[in-house]
Order: structure tokens, then C-alpha cells, then sequence
């Protein structure tokens, strides 16, 4: 009877000495925060919790989305065994030594075993291969969880006998939620703490939609604001009858998160004015040629939790809208890197946001493409869009001949250079010029170069 105390005391002991990333994490689908979109009724994550249905599922998302929360959750409300795999440390014989067992148990008494596999891309093939059977044959439900496009990092015939769900980072009505649980909850800070509003705002920004990383963040903040996080003990009387005061909560504030994480808090308002000066600073300092300046800004939303899909967009914009035809690689640099923050995600995808800044930034400038479909549009919608000239009209129906369409058409490849003198605008705009390049970079070259195909084009108008 005492080893079982002294066994529960252990337990109890280690349990206060869990991080408070794991002592929150919840304990059914409910308390589960984010990823909306996986969690709805009829949902094959609910299916395989509540029904217990048999299937293997792929979470594939970025660190801190509830991977591993979700695995944890099914563990503990499912019917089944659970057995769980690192990648990190498990090799083949691990992953048959459980299969076999799966199917043992399962042909002694019908118990069936789910198979959670941490960091599942860092599996070789040989690795993968192993589970190929349990999954078929059913032998196992599995559960893989990866941060690594499992297209790439995960063997087919396993892939396409799993359902694939992605999950989403949390966003701060989510981090926020997390954290307010938190400081409340038994299980974490128990109300032994209080965070101010610019606290919550410097750690939801530092977090970047990373649950984890919050409750790791708030923990460290915990213990430099003190005293011991040690619970108060309840009210009772003294001798003289008073009633003790409870301990008054300690207040967090944004310069214990500021000395626990190391990072100083960037003044930064995504949906304030923060948002709009900072980011109209960075497309001046690009428009301007000024690399230094674009970096500094594109840094201040880096470090403040910027959307960098937002950041892409607008570089693949002013690709096109600063540099355009004097530089036509800048759209093709901005847009990779586009590609990049999609395909590698935070932190890597900054060197690639940093590259698009500085190419932009040094190209020479020129607006002459937005100028000139502004322009054209301006035209269509005040009237002028005459109709299309006969010999350009679609001839490949029947009778379109009787009609006249096509009829004089001159075939560009027929003609030296490619170009065919012939007019291409509607009556009343063929001497409306909208493109009219630069003499900075590429353009000059391009003017030169235009200036002759419109001497051949008028030749023939």
C-alpha cells in the first residue's frame, strides 16, 4: 500500500514539472482551439474519435497547428490502443514490432491499435514501406503527423491509402483563446496571473500562430514577473479570527514577455495604422531604390507577425507596378518568392522575401505598365471601344466568310520580323498609344525596339 502512495505522489510530482504547453493540451475535440474546418460534425477526425471508425489520416500543417494535440485527444477518448512513434528515433523494427503486435492482439480478443507516428516525413522509405501492410489490411488505424509537404516527403501507395487533412495556423483570436484558458485553468496558471492588453499583444505576435510556442512563451513570462508559481494556499481564519486575504494575482506585462523570449515588442497594428504606415514606408523605400530602407521595414513585419502572404502580394504588385518592362525578372524574382513563403513557410521564406526586396528595390524604374492599362481602361469605360476591325474577326465558323470576317488578314509569321503592316485597334483609337517604355534599363531597349513595329504596323494601316 505504500509503494502505490509513494507511486502516486511520484506521478503528482512529475505532473507539476510538465511543461504548461503539455499540461493544457485538451483532453477532448471541444476544447480543441482552431482548425475549424477539421472539426465539424460528420468530419473524419470526429468519425474516427466518436464512432471509432477504422482509417489512417495524414495532419500535415506547421509547428504548433494541434498535431500531436490531435492525436493525444483520439488516445484518450478512443476504444483503441495507442501506441506512439517518434520518426526522430524509431527505425523498422520498431514499426513491425508494433504491427505484430496489432495483429496479435486483434486475432486474441478484437482489440484494435492506433499507431501515431511524430515527425512521419523523417521516415526513409524502407520506414514507410513497413506500414504499407498494417494500413491495407487494416491491421492499424494510423495517424502520421508532419510539418514536410507529404507530396514530397511521404512514399505514394502510403499516401494514397490515408486521408490527407492540413491544418491551418492559429490566428489570434485563436492564440488569444489558448492563452486566456491558460491563466485560468487548474491545469496551467490556475488564476495565479493576469497579462496586460500590450502583454497579450507582444506575446500573440511573437507566438506567429504557433499554440505551442505561446503557452511556452507565457510560462517563461510567468516566472520572470515571480514570485514562486507556487498555488496560494485557501482562506482560513487565525487565531483572532480574521480572514487571510488569497494572493493577489501577478500582473505579466509586455517587459516580462520582452526579457523572457528576448525579443523586443515591435509597436505593429495589423488592421491599425501601423499596418498601413509601415507597409506604405516599404513600397516608397522600394519605389525609391533604397534597399536598406525596404529591409528595415520588411524586418519590422517579419518581427511583428506579418501575414507574409501579404508581404509577397504586394512585391509580385510592385514588380510589375514600380520596375515592370525595365526589369522584367523582378516579377519573376517576386513571384518565387511568393512560391517560396507557400512551399517553406517562416522563418527560411524571409531570405526569399529579403531577395524579391533588394531586386526590386536596386531594379530601374519604370511605371509605364500600369500607366497603360490605366489608360486603356480609362478609355473602355468612358465609350471608346469601336468595333473589332473585319480582317481580325473570328472566321472559323460558317458563313463567317459571307460576313467578310477575316478577309485581308495579313499572317504575322508571313512577313519579315514577324510583324505584318496592318491595323490591330478599333476606328478612332489606332493612334492611342498606351505603353510608352522608359529610357531606364530594359526599356530603352524595348523603346527602340517598338518604335520600329510601329513604322511597319502604320505602313500598312
Amino acid at each position: 500500500m505504500s509503494e502505490k502512495l509513494f507511486d502516486d505522489a511520484g506521478a503528482e510530482a512529475a505532473k507539476g514539472q510538465e511543461p504548461l504547453a503539455v499540461r493544457m493540451r485538451p483532453r477532448s475535440l471541444d476544447e480543441v482551439v482552431g482548425q475549424r474546418h477539421l472539426l465539424g460534425e460528420g468530419s473524419p477526425l470526429r468519425r474516427l474519435v466518436e464512432d471509432d471508425a477504422p482509417m489512417s489520416v495524414f495532419l500535415w500543417g506547421p509547428p504548433g497547428t494541434g498535431k500531436t494535440t490531435l492525436a493525444t485527444v483520439v488516445s484518450r477518448v478512443t476504444r483503441r490502443r495507442f501506441v506512439e512513434l517518434s520518426a526522430v528515433n524509431a527505425g523498422v523494427k520498431d514499426v513491425r514490432a508494433v504491427v505484430e503486435e496489432a495483429k496479435r492482439r486483434m486475432g486474441m480478443n478484437g482489440t484494435r491499435t492506433l499507431l501515431f507516428v511524430d515527425e512521419v516525413h523523417r521516415f526513409n522509405k524502407t520506414q514507410q514501406d513497413a506500414l504499407l501492410p498494417a494500413v491495407e489490411n487494416r491491421w492499424v488505424s494510423f495517424i502520421g503527423a508532419t510539418t514536410e509537404n507529404p507530396f514530397f516527403s511521404v512514399v505514394s501507395p502510403l499516401l494514397s491509402r490515408s486521408l490527407l487533412l492540413s491544418l491551418e495556423s492559429l490566428d489570434d483570436s485563436d492564440v488569444r483563446a489558448l492563452v486566456d484558458r491558460a491563466l485560468t485553468d487548474e491545469r496551467g496558471l490556475d488564476s495565479r496571473y493576469t497579462l496586460t492588453e500590450e502583454g497579450a499583444d507582444h506575446l500573440i505576435r511573437l507566438a506567429g500562430g504557433d499554440g505551442r510556442r505561446s503557452l511556452t512563451y507565457l510560462e517563461a513570462a510567468a516566472l520572470v514577473a515571480g514570485p514562486s508559481t507556487r498555488r496560494p494556499p485557501p482562506p482560513s481564519n487565525d487565531a483572532s479570527g480574521a480572514v487571510a486575504s488569497k494572493t493577489e494575482p501577478v500582473e505579466i506585462t509586455a517587459e516580462h514577455v520582452e526579457r523572457a523570449v528576448d525579443r523586443h515588442a515591435v509597436r505593429y497594428d495589423r488592421s491599425g495604422d501601423q499596418h498601413y504606415d509601415v507597409i506604405s514606408a516599404f513600397i516608397k523605400s522600394m519605389r525609391g531604390s533604397d534597399p536598406d530602407a525596404a529591409l528595415h521595414y520588411l524586418a519590422r513585419m517579419i518581427e511583428a507577425g506579418e501575414d507574409p502572404r501579404f508581404i509577397a502580394r504586394r512585391l509580385v504588385v510592385h514588380a510589375s507596378e514600380d520596375v515592370g518592362m525595365a526589369d522584367p525578372t523582378a516579377l519573376q524574382t517576386a513571384v518565387a518568392a511568393a512560391q517560396a513563403v507557400e512551399l517553406i513557410g517562416m522563418p527560411e521564406a524571409r531570405i526569399n522575401l529579403a531577395q524579391a526586396v533588394i531586386h526590386i528595390s536596386i531594379a530601374p524604374k519604370s511605371n509605364a505598365v500600369i500607366t497603360a492599362i490605366n489608360e486603356a481602361l480609362t478609355d473602355v469605360r468612358s465609350g471608346q471601344a469601336g468595333p473589332v476591325p473585319a480582317h481580325l474577326r473570328d472566321a472559323h465558323y460558317k458563313g463567317a466568310a459571307d460576313l467578310g470576317h477575316g478577309k485581308g488578314y495579313r499572317y504575322a509569321h508571313d512577313f519579315p520580323g514577324g510583324v505584318a503592316p496592318q491595323q490591330h485597334a478599333p476606328e478612332g483609337l489606332t493612334e492611342r498609344q498606351y505603353y510608352r517604355p522608359t529610357q531606364h534599363g530594359a526599356e530603352r531597349r524595348f523603346s527602340e525596339i517598338l518604335q520600329k513595329i510601329k513604322g511597319v504596323l502604320k505602313s500598312g494601316g
